[in-house]
């Protein structure tokens, strides 16, 4: 089949993004192999990033290594020659061929395999300001020096986004406001403008902002469009996370190109671009 990478609906395109690296939901997740498939492709492709013992950057999006790979204990305590012999996961908990790869690593394999220019790798950082250290910050802006205009940072602290972005001129940036129970108090407020509103003062510099699908599709429910007053200000809109390709799903991803959200996040770009076609 064609490579998942949008959907055109009216005239306005909508990205695919390759949720942790996945094509397909039975890939395991952060494997250098699908990210090279994806950039090659031109494809938008996202990993996590979590700090590691040595004040660097592992591509992972747990603090905690027993799910995701084959260590224990916290990512933090790990140092950088351990992270990279520890294997991947699958989604049934067992361990892959493919290992742990630090932020430098990735960075190091895109720059040597080549992207397509359109490609777009997402960095998002788990972390918050209090976790960075200079060495972390410094470290960051060297490991992605040779892709920046392939790469966005995003996270939900915009402070700890904008010192890293601040080693490595030109990377675009991203926000992401929604944590803990931010739909459920949006529902019982229903201030869904003032949340966007105060989204877009918090990152002023954010080129994408990053929307829990539900909030956007809660919103739509009560007659307001927060896709419409991110775009009048020049920005992008991702909404995340379609896990599963069901009939509830597809009803709800149409509703999303309705809207003309630019991207949308799922774990099988694959099965949902099918089932859209």
């Amino acid at each position: 089949m064609t490579a998942p990478i949008h959907i055109e609906r009216n005239g306005h395109r909508t990205w695919l993004k390759w949720h942790r690296g996945r094509r397909r939901l039975s890939d395991p997740v952060f494997t250098g192999e699908r990210i090279v498939e994806a950039m090659r492709l031109g494809a938008s492709v996202e990993v996590d990033l979590v700090i590691h013992a040595d004040h660097g950057c592992a591509v992972l999006h747990d603090l905690e290594l027993d799910r995701e790979t084959t260590g224990h204990g916290r990512v933090r305590d790990t140092a950088a020659a351990t992270l990279r012999q520890l294997h991947l996961r699958d989604n049934e908990g067992r361990p892959v061929p493919a290992k742990v790869m630090l932020l430098e690593d990735l960075c190091a394999l895109l720059a040597r395999e080549g992207v397509h220019q359109d490609a777009l790798l997402q960095l998002d950082f788990k972390e918050d300001l209090q976790a960075l250290t200079p060495q972390v910050v410094s470290g960051f802006g060297a490991s992605v020096s040779p892709l920046i205009g392939s790469l966005i940072l995003s996270g939900g602290d915009f402070d700890a986004i904008a010192t890293l972005a601040g080693t490595a001129p030109g990377i675009a940036t991203g926000y992401d406001p929604c944590y803990g129970e931010s739909l459920a108090r949006l529902q019982a407020t229903g201030d869904y403008r003032g949340f966007i509103e105060q989204a877009l003062v918090t990152a002023p510099d954010a080129r994408m902002i990053y929307l829990a699908y539900d909030i956007i599709l809660a919103a739509e429910g009560v007659g307001i469009d927060i896709v419409a007053p991110i775009h009048a200000t020049g920005r992008r809109v991702d909404a995340w996370t379609i896990n599963h390709v069901t009939p509830e799903t597809i009803a709800q991803v149409e509703r999303l190109l309705q809207l003309k959200v630019d991207q949308i996040t799922t774990d099988d770009p694959e099965g949902l671009a099918k089932a859209i076609s």
